[in-house]
């Protein structure tokens, strides 16, 4: 072997180990971005929270037990104090995910329903309020209140309650 083609096989050789290199270190920093990626993903607040009165006894109920409360199919907590949901407005993309994420109906669904039981006269749909604020200051005032608000919201007093799905 001549030198010239000693130099063009050392070439190629340093060209596998620069792409062997390179394509490592493109595959860690994907690896990492898709860590990072998915521990932010753990980190972010939730679509939305489900709150209480502070003096609410209840830590967590049921996805149906809740569901229930807001379309007046169960009117009482487990104690017996009077459960009074109150919901945000119907535009409210965060009403949006509550209603299809617990009630499993969209808001033109629960709308219809609430239009039925108007008409037959069995009852009222729960008190429509503009902001997450709204919810936080009608909950902190009622021992029964129930509500729900943006993941981010500042629910000062209130408390959260976890919510069980089935």
């Amino acid at each position: 072997m001549n030198v010239r083609g000693f130099q063009q096989m050392v070439i190629r050789l340093e060209r596998r180990r620069f792409l062997r290199a390179t394509g490592a270190l493109v595959f860690s920093i994907i690896g990492e971005t898709l860590e990072l990626s998915a521990a932010r993903a753990d980190e972010a607040p939730p679509d939305f929270r489900v709150i209480v009165h502070p003096e609410n006894p209840n830590r967590s109920v049921s996805r149906r037990f809740i569901a229930d409360v807001f379309l007046k199919d169960i009117s009482r907590w487990d104690g017996g104090e009077a459960a009074r949901p109150v919901d945000l407005r119907s535009d409210s993309p965060v009403r949006g995910r509550f209603s299809e994420r617990v009630i499993r109906r969209s808001v033109s669904a629960v709308r219809s329903y609430w239009q039925q039981r108007i008409f037959s006269g069995r009852s009222l749909p729960p008190p429509e309020l503009d902001t997450d604020e709204d919810v936080v200051r009608y909950v902190q005032r009622d021992r029964g209140a129930v509500g729900y608000v943006s993941g981010r919201a500042d629910i000062g007093k209130v408390r959260s309650l976890i919510v069980t799905y089935d």
